[in-house]
């Protein structure tokens, strides 16, 4: 009875790991656009300090719930780990402070093109910080989005700098805290601590030239960011540790596939061939990417299958 139970269990484990994931990129694509555009008579630095504000809020009472204190000290570590942090704060603050923007100046398009090219820009951190090789898909992919991207310099004569703005911040920030090993949860509850002086600064000087409290609808939306941030966020953390790296690599792809249609179809905004151009390119090389990155898998799993098993077959027999 006892070896049948986590194989009863695993089926259903999986199904919850993908519905969580799934639901994290859903919120990322689709609700939070959604929520922030709502909030488009608020500018965007007010946004993130009620982002800042009602995340450690709702954090940090959920983690000194059911973690105590003690955890956070443990996390945290060494100075040079509240260093990495310190790094950690800026750029999440960058890539919070230009999605909200670009959402509320109906730029959501120019933003799926920086979500979608992340994947890419990860490959690319590896090969310069990390001292990782490019495969032959990889080099093909990367130089299709780079193609992607020169084109549509060339036809506005100005750089997308949304869309690089939004796949540097965010691809440095997965690097950083990757390297650093920091619990997901407390390292978002500590990089919003960092925040919060400078938040509560910002909203005090605001005075009642802030929005909350002047009017119900927009003073629950900002106590909301909280939730909205932490949430998908949890989700993403219990599917992430339940499915293979292939399925989450893949599902990433529905949070930018959501932008761009939100930006197009119910915003409104305009999608023209350069637009269209860049997309492909940019497609494309997702494509060869996830293509050679299933390959490089697949061929990973084979060379230890071939070499756990070769000793067995090959070892002489037992006197």
């Amino acid at each position: 009875m006892v070896e049948t139970l986590p194989a009863a269990k695993a089926p259903n484990t999986k199904a919850a790991a993908f519905i969580a994931a799934l639901s994290s990129y859903l919120v990322w694509g689709l609700l939070n656009p959604i929520f922030f555009k709502a909030l488009h008579g608020i500018g965007p630095l007010e946004i993130v300090a009620h982002r800042v504000l009602w995340t450690v809020v709702l954090v940090g009472g959920a983690v000194l719930a059911t973690r105590g204190g003690g955890a956070i000290v443990a996390a945290v570590g060494s100075w040079r780990r509240l260093g990495v942090l310190l790094v950690t704060t800026l750029l999440i603050t960058i890539n919070w402070t230009v999605f909200i923007w670009a959402v509320v100046n109906s730029r959501l398009v120019e933003a799926s093109i920086g979500y979608f090219m992340n994947p890419l820009v990860n490959v690319l951190l590896g090969v310069l910080f990390l001292n990782e090789r490019l495969s032959r898909g990889q080099m093909l992919a990367v130089a299709i989005a780079t193609a992607g991207v020169g084109i549509q310099v060339a036809s506005y004569g100005t750089i997308p700098w949304v869309a690089l703005s939004l796949a540097l911040s965010f691809g440095f920030y997965a690097a950083v805290r990757k390297k650093a090993a920091i619990d997901p949860v407390i390292g978002l509850l500590v990089e919003t601590a960092l925040l919060l002086p400078a938040a509560l600064g910002y909203l005090l000087w605001l005075g009642d030239g802030g929005a909350f409290g002047h009017g119900w609808a927009d003073s629950v939306l900002l106590a909301l960011s909280g939730p909205v941030t932490a949430v998908p966020l949890v989700l993403f953390m219990f599917g992430a540790a339940n499915l293979t790296l292939t399925t989450v690599g893949l599902l990433q792809y529905v949070s930018p596939t959501g932008q761009l249609l939100l930006g197009v179809l119910v915003f409104g905004e305009a999608f023209t061939r350069t637009h269209a151009v860049t997309f492909a390119c940019i497609w494309a090389a997702l494509a060869v990417f996830t293509v050679d990155a299933i390959r490089n898998r697949r061929a990973s799993t084979r060379r230890v299958r071939e070499a756990t098993t070769a000793p067995a077959a090959t070892a002489p027999a037992a006197d």
